[in-house]
């Protein structure tokens, strides 16, 4: 019986009752099959299927390339990696921002094709229609606001958002208005911890937080960032919890002088 309820599946209404109870949410990024069930076997809350991807597993610049194909390949992988934790997958650049006919046919793929339990888009009060049409059809929705990767164009490059009272005033009245459109958890995503725990004391939904401080409801990270495993750039508001990049690479050489040497394969690698 224990066991049965330790593994219990994860759900919106999980999220939301985890908030009520002061309860913290433990959120990463996955982008495959075993790295998922080694986050679901850990007691990983939620993984994202981020569009991060695009940086740390495809090696675009940016997540501007990321397409729909590219983000429901690794979503279906993701899924059938999971037995507790929740999946959420992300909306690419472009798959929700034309129509919000077309973000819902999208959003709807997700569910129907991978077995995603929720999708996350980015924005405040310019995509509150689309979330509301998303939710009327039965698709949790996770918003995201603050720093959103897919604006860094317009951003300028990947800055602290919602410093001075205009822009933490935008912030705060988006993240109301991405609730009352039906979102049942929002990111927040490098914006001031106090603005960041402010807006948490003031929603019902859950938040979670990154590089946004300790106030939040919870906290996501991408995975390969954590580990030390992509070397590109390290975000400041990283925790690496191992430096994987170090040992693979020195398993990687050690291979590559056994087999120029005739070390391996051994006699007890053969048939």
């Amino acid at each position: 019986m224990a066991e049965e309820k330790k593994r219990s599946r994860v759900t919106t209404a999980v999220i939301r009752d985890m908030k009520r109870r002061g309860e913290k949410i433990a959120a990463l990024t996955a982008y495959d099959y075993p790295t998922a069930r080694l986050l679901d076997q850990s007691g990983i809350d939620v993984l994202l299927v981020g569009d991060s991807l695009g940086m740390v597993v495809l090696g675009y610049a940016s997540t501007l390339p990321v397409t729909m194909e590219e983000m429901i390949h690794p979503t279906k992988a993701v899924c059938r990696g999971v037995e507790r934790a929740m999946v959420i997958a992300d909306m690419p650049f472009m798959a929700y921002q034309v129509s919000a006919d077309s973000a819902l046919l999208n959003a709807g793929r997700f569910l129907k094709e991978t077995d995603a339990q929720a999708i996350k888009l980015e924005g405040g009060r310019e995509w509150a229609e689309v979330i509301r049409r998303m939710t009327s059809a039965g698709i949790p929705v996770m918003g995201h606001l603050g720093l959103t990767p897919q604006s860094v164009q317009q951003f300028g490059g990947f800055k602290v958002q919602g410093r001075g009272d205009e822009a933490a005033r935008r912030i705060f009245e988006d993240a109301r208005i991405v609730q009352e459109a039906g979102a049942f958890c929002v990111v927040l995503e490098a914006v001031p911890a106090a603005l960041a725990g402010e807006i948490t004391g003031t929603l019902g939904i859950p938040t979670i937080g990154i590089g946004a401080g300790v106030g939040c409801d919870g906290q996501i990270l991408v995975t390969n960032d954590m580990l030390g495993a992509f070397e590109r750039f390290t975000p400041r508001f990283v925790k690496q919890y191992a430096t994987l990049s170090v040992p693979m690479r020195e398993a990687f050489a050690q291979y590559s002088r056994e087999v120029k040497s005739g070390v391996f394969p051994g006699k007890e690698h053969s048939f």
